[in-house]
């Protein structure tokens, strides 16, 4: 833009004509310090007829344009919003959420789903951001003002209405017969009331958040970690309840019969193991460390086999057992310990040395103690009152750090079907869950804080993130080749985060040139042009 506003330079407008509608270019030709004329492509008109476009550059033919013939009028942002947008319409996303692609509701809830992916925040402030952003507009809703009840509220309550159909298209899409799903759930805190709400509740707070509602999120995702179904769980419910259903959904709901489950650790409880239908269903899962230490305790492992160099394979009975060490763990694991162990004995001593009278007596404060870092099987008291003492069970503690950094990862299928190894591998592929989580819960989508206070907009807030993160994934998969070649550490430069603040650097600008008004998009930057080649975007 610079040199446009230099007196020294001149501009002129081509016109191409060869695409469907045609497209104002404008050029700038200056000379460079060694007096050669160059050429510069400033910016693109569209949006604009051709008599008008001819109009503009009989405006600037043979004239010099200066300061006060050129002015931005407006700059929205662009690039983020319209990339991420053509990929939606690229995966047909909505089309799968309605085959009437007209209709003002799913116009709607691509432009939140795209939002959610591009600002975050909350609907209120989404349907606000017209003033800065093109997303409405280029989702379909041009030189409207946009109401949060109605482009917003009313939108999601007939997405909602639809998840099923549309997960159903996802597993289509994804899944097949046989297919390795992964599943996890994960939890995410309120604040605030919900006194009329089913599934607000207090529960096992994966976020530490203590003294905060909750609810529950279980998200199934195929092999690669692309996700195709979501269900919001009440904030008390635990992991292994939701097993039997969500089997139970992936054969009548969505038709699959065969599958193989994968399951963190402790989520298929031998209670419910037994419940499943093996013939069609197969399981991948992990042992607890309580359930290690059964084993040993019925010798069925000892744990002299476990290798940090290789997988070594057990059977017991249809279970094939597959253990593994991981020298990382075993550090990270004992580090640990020993730091909860320092903290309890430094508040125990203050508890037993202590002479000043409490409403409570030393015995509710020691148990206080070991419950907050949960070392109390660690803990043998002696006496009671003034005369309590503590020591550490340091036998226990030695067996207990004998099974650091070892785990077990079981299943039921057999070995000419898959190794050890692969076992291992698609056990690993849970990361993949885990990615998608923390995707929703903080680094880009933030699907907290949840303002909504109606069961069904929490579940359809979910839906949505959800649906933004499917977008996501297919971005990160085209983009690879870039992460592949970044750097690391300090030198790293590329991430999801970058890659939007780039793309959200192209603007769409309303211009006026000698009292006619265009539509210009801002060039692309070379690294802006290579994003958007790698994602198959045009602009």
């Amino acid at each position: 833009m610079k040199k446009i506003m230099n007196k020294n330079n001149r501009v002129h407008l081509e016109i191409q004509t060869h695409r469907k509608n045609p497209i104002g270019v404008i050029r700038s030709t200056y000379r460079d310090d060694s007096n050669s004329i160059k050429h510069q492509t400033v910016s693109r008109i569209t949006g604009l007829d051709l008599m008008q476009l001819k109009m503009i550059q009989a405006a600037l033919q043979n004239n010099v344009m200066l300061k006060s013939d050129f002015q931005v009028v407006s700059s929205r942002e662009y690039g983020a919003s319209y990339a991420v947008y053509s990929l939606a319409k690229e995966l047909n996303l909505d089309k799968i959420i309605s085959s009437r692609t007209g209709e003002a509701w799913v116009k709607d809830s691509i432009a939140m789903i795209v939002g959610r992916l591009v600002y975050a925040g909350s609907k209120l402030s989404l349907s606000h951001c017209a003033s800065f952003s093109a997303l409405w507009e280029i989702c379909g809703n041009p030189d409207e003002e946009i109401d949060v009840d109605t482009h917003c509220y009313e939108s999601m309550d007939k997405l909602l209405a639809r998840q099923e159909n549309i997960q159903k298209a996802l597993v289509k899409r994804h899944l097949t017969e046989g297919s390795l799903v992964l599943y996890d759930i994960t939890s995410s805190y309120l604040e605030g009331e919900y006194k009329n709400s089913e599934l607000v509740e207090f529960g096992y707070n994966r976020d530490r958040k203590r003294g905060h509602e909750q609810i529950v999120i279980g998200l199934l995702c195929n092999k690669d970690g692309c996700p195709v179904a979501v269900e919001v769980f009440a904030g008390n419910t635990k992991d292994e309840t939701t097993v039997l259903n969500k089997i139970k959904e992936l054969q009548k709901k969505y038709g699959i019969e065969s599958v193989i489950f994968v399951g963190d650790r402790g989520m298929v409880t031998q209670a419910k193991y037994e419940k499943i239908d093996h013939n069609t269903v197969k399981v991948i899962s992990a042992l607890t460390h309580d359930n290690i230490r059964d084993l040993c305790e019925k010798g069925v492992v000892q744990l002299g086999l476990f290798d940090e160099n290789s997988v070594v394979e057990l059977y017991d009975g249809n279970m094939r057992y597959c253990l593994c060490k991981n020298p990382q763990m075993t550090e990270k694991e004992t580090k640990t310990r020993r730091a909860l162990l320092d903290k309890t004995a430094a508040e125990l001593n203050k508890v037993t040395g202590s002479t000043r009278k409490c409403k409570n007596s030393k015995e509710i404060r020691a148990g206080k103690v070991v419950n907050k870092y949960e070392m109390g099987k660690f803990v043998l008291f002696h006496g009671t009152g003034n005369d309590l003492k503590w020591s550490f069970d340091q036998e226990k503690i030695d067996q207990e750090q004998l099974l650091d950094g070892c785990y077990i990862i079981y299943t039921d299928i057999c070995k000419d079907e898959m190794t050890a190894i692969e076992t291992v591998k698609n056990y690993k592929s849970l990361i993949s869950v885990e990615q998608a989580f923390r995707c929703l819960k903080t680094t880009q989508l933030e699907i907290r804080p949840i303002y909504h206070k109606r069961d069904d907009r929490i579940k359809c807030h979910v839906f949505l993130c959800m649906l933004a993160y499917y977008l996501m994934w297919h971005m990160k998969q085209r983009l690879q080749p870039l992460f592949n070649e970044d750097g690391a550490g300090k030198d790293r430069k590329y991430t999801f985060k970058y890659i939007i603040e780039s793309l959200k650097s192209i603007r769409s600008e309303l211009i006026s040139i000698e009292s006619q008004t265009a539509s210009v998009i801002s060039t692309p930057s070379d690294e802006q042009l290579k994003i958007l080649s790698l994602l198959k975007i045009a602009l």
